[in-house]
């Protein structure tokens, strides 16, 4: 293999997951103590899908989440990789995937995994779409 394909490859690898690291640090911070600020990191006509209940707009979804209760986020694992160019009309997007446990009003931790689409807005990130999902055993 071309060794200048392997170093672009492994650049293309490396910013996706600094950018996936930088984002969702400011996401998960964001929701756990400044959520009156949610829809500064949604497009405007983003898609947010919580736990198979829908809604599309970043004001519905600040409503949605400023209604949920206070919540801690812990962050086991994160992925991410890089959208191919023809998909989103040669924007940079990534596909974020996250998991960890989630704790609403002290009560106890519940496992969660989070998908996200980002693109580039005004030189900031936004969220295109958004699926958090809590995660149940599957019984034997």
């Amino acid at each position: 293999m071309d060794p200048v394909l392997i170093q672009d490859t492994k650049s293309q690898i490396d910013l996706a997951c600094q950018t996936a690291t930088d984002f969702t640090k400011r996401y998960y911070e964001s929701l756990d103590r400044r959520r009156h600020l949610m829809s500064r990191l949604y497009m405007d006509s983003a898609i947010l899908v919580w736990n198979g209940n829908g809604t599309s707009g970043k004001e519905e979804i600040q409503k949605f989440l400023s209604s949920l209760p206070t919540c801690d986020h812990i962050i086991i694992t994160l992925d991410s990789q890089k959208v191919l160019d023809s998909a989103v009309s040669n924007k940079l997007a990534y596909l974020i995937q996250t998991g960890g446990t989630v704790k609403y009003n002290g009560k106890t931790p519940r496992h969660f995994q989070q998908n996200f689409m980002i693109t580039a807005e005004d030189d900031k990130w936004k969220i295109v779409s958004d699926c958090f999902r809590f995660q149940e055993p599957v019984p034997p």
